[in-house]
């Protein structure tokens, strides 16, 4: 696909047409360029599909040098986090399961910028990246999977378990499509405390393809229509269910539409503007008192399901390596803000540099920590005040899986 950029000057009365063949990376049409301002206008056409909508995101939107600098780093730092990941279980430092983001960066990274501080966030268990959007950080995440104290649910939730009320991130989700309904419930507390007719905050449930058909989310998906709660229904589409692809285990592959009368929009998942620019709509939409909308994210992951799945059994390499070379989100960045003129190769590069050294500071920082006392196992369980530490109650008695190691006064 062709891909062209718009330079002009305040100082020239003249526009110049650079056609950039080598850029691989899909995105349609146009980049017009204020070079006073450091901002540039980008043409998203082919990115979104919609279902049962009068009209759409739009095709034309801004994007600023700061916030294209900002979204790069937060994707680079995933990217370089998830790959630590690997490393460190395959190291034995983390332990049980693991589901890595790499390739999906896009779209936590797009719908965290749409997304405000006051609306409400709950995703699966491939949660790591979506934390650190949502107000975490790369020593908070690691130490979790660590199982360390310092991690961001203190060493007690783990890989699947991430959460932080601070942000309105409501975590990780261990059961497949189980985070659907709280997310339905989330909506609902949303609407149930905004004044008639003011914009509610919004509330996002993100599941994968292989979740989409489950009967908890068609009951939700019920609820929420009748009571037009400001919910959204997230499909992030990396194309398997675990290791079953969507031709094979779905008979309704247009997850956008499976709301029936619910509206869709499909958005290329991939493109972190598209992302935005797309969830922007969305939320506009639900939070107006609409009701609520599925939104697909057409995306990909490079890793298997979890470090278990070595993620080539039911796709090849060259399948992987054809997705890296056309539609990495990362690389799509970092060639659209060269095309754009809003940085060079050997900017990029040293940013680059500087995030791999904080990723490998945070790591080492993180490892200072150390697990969770056992007088952690019944803290938040029981309590007067559960704002208040000190109002912490202990049990007479907790039961441990051989009951002759039970904390506590042996009934």
């Amino acid at each position: 696909m062709m891909f062209a950029i718009l330079r002009g000057s305040t100082s020239l009365a003249c526009t110049k047409r650079i056609s950039i063949s080598n850029n691989p990376f899909k995105i349609s049409g146009t980049i017009s360029r204020d070079f006073s301002a450091n901002v540039a206008t980008f043409d998203l056409t082919g990115s979104f599909e919609t279902h049962l909508l009068e009209s759409g995101p739009s095709n034309t939107v801004e994007c600023t040098k700061e916030d294209f600098l900002a979204y790069f780093k937060l994707m680079y730092t995933m990217r370089r986090m998830e790959i630590t990941c690997d490393n460190e279980y395959k190291a034995r430092n983390i332990r049980g399961f693991c589901h890595l983001y790499d390739g999906q960066e896009a779209v936590a990274t797009g719908m965290n910028a749409a997304l405000s501080p006051d609306d409400s966030w709950i995703t699966s268990y491939r949660c790591h990246c979506t934390a650190l959007a949502r107000g975490g950080s790369v020593e908070g995440v690691l130490a979790e999977l660590f199982g360390f104290q310092s991690g961001m649910t203190k060493g007690k939730g783990g890989s699947m378990h991430f959460y932080n009320k601070e942000h309105n991130f409501y975590g990780g989700q261990g059961i497949v499509g189980a985070q659907v309904p709280v997310g339905a419930g989330l909506a609902f507390a949303n609407k149930y405390k905004t004044k008639p007719g003011e914009k509610m905050p919004v509330a996002v449930a993100c599941y994968g393809d292989g979740a989409a058909n489950q009967g908890q989310i068609w009951e939700s998906a019920n609820m929420s229509a009748l009571w037009k709660l400001p919910m959204v229904f997230c499909i992030e589409n990396n194309h398997y269910g675990m290791g079953t692809s969507i031709e094979r285990h779905s008979s309704h592959s247009d997850y956008f539409k499976m709301g029936n009368h619910i509206p869709g929009l499909r958005i290329d998942g991939m493109n972190v503007l598209a992302v935005r620019e797309g969830f922007r709509f969305v939320k506009d939409f639900v939070s107006s008192g609409n009701g609520p909308m599925y939104v697909e994210m057409m995306t990909y992951r490079y890793h298997g399901h979890s470090m278990s799945d070595p993620g080539t059994t039911y796709r090849n390499r060259e399948e992987i390596a054809l997705t890296r070379s056309t539609r990495d989100p990362l690389e799509f960045v970092k060639r659209t803000m060269i095309d754009a003129g809003f940085l060079d190769s050997e900017e990029i590069k040293n940013i680059e540099k500087a995030i791999r050294k904080d990723v490998q500071s945070a790591v080492m920082k993180a490892k200072e920590s150390s697990p969770p006392p056992v007088e952690e196992l019944w803290t938040y369980l029981y309590s007067k005040d559960h704002r208040v530490r000190e109002s912490q109650e202990t049990p007479d008695f907790i039961r441990a899986p051989l009951y002759q190691n039970s904390f506590g006064r042996i009934l």
